[in-house]
């Protein structure tokens, strides 16, 4: 800070300076965490792989796969949706002030609005709370009129502070405001008719259902820390993706035939009924996905084909254990039942091991580490049910009802 003098000599300013490493800082630290809100918001929209980078200092490059409206995505990543709620100056509403403050004399302390049913308003510049102070935000509607609403529910502190200001100002109007790119908008002004507590609040106010829905999930995802503006557009057509599942889809299939190859010819009618263990296992996966509407990208693809290897794996321990018992002198039926029993549980350690590191993946992974998580998880709990129950069944079946046997196959 340093002093100036006016143009006039009359008067001293105070003129503020920031400095060249404290302005890189501060833009460093907006852009991240202005990267870190379009991944929330684009995790609200339920856009599925999206992409997030950085490129430079000052862009952002934003990928998303499979969206529709093209528009409606642009309009919710652009908008920067600060909240701040605000009280009415009651005592500068008179129609002569007012009058004033429309034509640009707007009284020291406060700010000029118009409200959403074209009164004039005018709102002081003290901020009571701000977006920060959020939980949680969901669309609704208003329980007495029955017109669209968002219900926001505040943390401690902010719910510590509406409580705190709605108790001391009983009768007053208090106005909420949506910020957009450095411009206010008062979306409603309601007059306070006794303190509120709880950390709920609602606005509500001449808004669409749609408009409801749009503001609740921006306040979710938390406002931009700068504006952002789209400097460039492009659309890439689904030609190269749809090759790239066609050779991951064909990859899996090569090598679930070659595992299958493999298996039955070494262990001949065990072989089989792991095959078609492993048949169920993708059966069941395949189940879960669309029972969970999950779309089905290349990481997923690679999931698939990862669960298949490791599938076959806990086959694999299953027969061999079943022929160190018949090795060892153990009867078919004894064996059978021996290797199941003792397999399972090296089965179920390797598969909770690999479980935990697929959680892990999914709590901390983005994107396409998510989407590969999801379908890495899902596939380690189906391995274990086909290994181990649906295999065990057909051999049961074709072995159980047998006396005497003399040989496994």
């Amino acid at each position: 800070l340093q002093l100036a003098d006016a143009s006039m000599g009359s008067e001293l300013r105070l003129v503020a300076t920031i400095r060249p490493e404290a302005q890189k800082r501060t833009q460093e630290l907006a852009l991240k965490q202005n990267i870190q809100t379009l991944h929330n918001r684009i995790n609200e929209l339920g856009v599925a792989e999206p992409v997030i980078q950085q490129q430079g200092s000052d862009r952002v490059v934003v990928q998303l796969p499979g969206v529709q409206d093209t528009a409606k995505a642009k309009e919710i990543l652009g908008r920067t949706a600060t909240l701040e709620v605000r009280m009415v100056d009651e005592d500068n509403m008179n129609p002569g002030t007012l009058a004033a403050a429309q034509g640009g004399q707007v009284p020291f302390g406060d700010e000029f609005y118009i409200e959403r049913n074209n009164q004039p308003l005018l709102v002081k510049k003290q901020v009571v709370l701000t977006g920060d102070r959020l939980t949680d935000a969901q669309p609704g509607f208003d329980n007495q009129t029955q017109e669209p609403a968002v219900h926001l529910t505040l943390d401690a502190t902010g719910a510590r502070i509406f409580k705190e200001y709605t108790r001391e100002n009983v009768g007053k109007r208090m106005a909420i405001l949506l910020i957009e790119k450095g411009k206010g908008e008062v979306v409603t002004a309601p007059v306070i008719r006794s303190e509120i507590g709880g950390g709920r609040v609602q606005i509500s106010g001449r808004m669409t259902t749609v408009e409801a829905n749009d503001i609740a999930l921006l306040l979710r995802a938390g406002a931009l820390a700068a504006p952002m503006e789209i400097i460039e557009e492009r659309t890439v057509g689904p030609s190269l993706g749809a090759d790239n599942i066609k050779k991951g889809f064909d990859s899996t299939i090569y090598g679930f035939a070659a595992l299958s190859l493999f298996i039955v010819v070494y262990y001949s009618l065990f072989g089989v009924f792991s095959t078609l263990a492993l048949c169920a296992n993708l059966l069941f996966l395949i189940a879960l996905l669309s029972m969970l509407q999950a779309t089905l990208t290349l990481p997923g693809i690679a999931a698939i084909a990862l669960t298949l290897g490791m599938a076959i794996d806990a086959n694999v321990l299953i027969n061999e254990r079943v022929r160190e018992e018949l090795r060892g002198g153990a009867t078919p039926q004894a064996a059978i039942h021996a290797g199941y029993e003792r397999a399972f549980g090296t089965i179920l350690d390797s598969n909770v091991t690999t479980l935990i590191a697929g959680l892990a993946l999914l709590i901390f992974g983005s994107g396409p580490v998510r989407g590969f998580a999801v379908v890495h998880c899902l596939g380690i709990l189906t391995s274990i049910f086909s290994s181990v129950v649906v295999s065990r069944s057909m051999v049961n079946l074709a072995y159980g009802t047998r006396r005497k046997l003399e040989r496994v196959a």
